[in-house]
C-alpha cells in the first residue's frame, strides 16, 4: 500500500473516533498479522498521552508500537538489535520534536490553546476543527511507512 494510503488510513481511523494511538498503530495491522480488533485493543490505552494522562503523544506511541511490532527485536541478548531499534525510535522522536517542539501531549495541546483534561473529549465537528492531533497522526503514520519502505 502506498504511503499516502497508509497515512490516509490512519487519518480515517482518527476521524472516525479512534484515538491518535489507535489510528497510527491500526493502520498497519495487516502488516503485523493482527486483526483490526486486536490492533485497536492493543493500542487503546495509549491515546491521550497514555489514557488521558497527557504524557507522550499517543500518535508517537502508536508509531513506537508499530515499529516495535514490525521492526523490533525479541532477544534480550541481541544488544546490537536493541541499539539499532532504539536509534531508529530516537531518530523519529528527534524529527517529531524538531517539527512540533515537544513529544508531550499536554504541551502539544497547549500550543493550540487547549487545556488538556484526563477525560476523553467527545468527538464533534469542533473537536476535529480545533485539535491539532490529525497532523500528528499523519506525521507518525508517514514515518512508520517510510521506515518500512527502507
Amino acid at each position: 500500500m502506498s504511503e499516502e494510503n497508509k497515512t490516509q488510513k490512519a487519518l480515517d481511523y482518527f476521524n472516525h473516533g479512534y484515538s491518535c494511538a489507535q489510528a497510527v498503530f491500526t493502520a498497519f495491522h495487516e502488516e503485523m498479522g493482527l486483526t483490526e480488533t486486536q490492533a485497536l485493543k492493543l493500542s487503546c490505552s495509549m491515546g491521550g498521552g497514555i489514557s488521558g494522562l497527557r504524557e507522550i503523544c499517543g500518535a508517537f506511541t502508536g508509531l513506537c508500537m508499530a515499529l516495535g511490532a514490525l521492526k523490533g527485536y525479541a532477544s534480550p541478548d541481541d544488544q546490537q538489535a536493541k541499539e539499532r531499534h532504539y536509534a531508529m525510535i530516537q531518530e523519529k522522536a528527534a524529527r517529531f520534536h524538531a517539527e512540533y517542539g515537544t513529544l508531550i501531549c499536554r504541551d502539544l495541546l497547549a500550543q493550540q490553546g487547549i487545556a488538556a483534561t484526563p477525560k476523553p473529549a467527545v468527538r464533534t465537528a469542533e473537536y476535529y476543527r480545533d485539535r491539532p492531533c490529525s497532523k500528528y497522526v499523519e506525521t507518525c503514520a508517514r514515518m512508520v511507512q517510510e521506515e518500512l519502505a527502507k
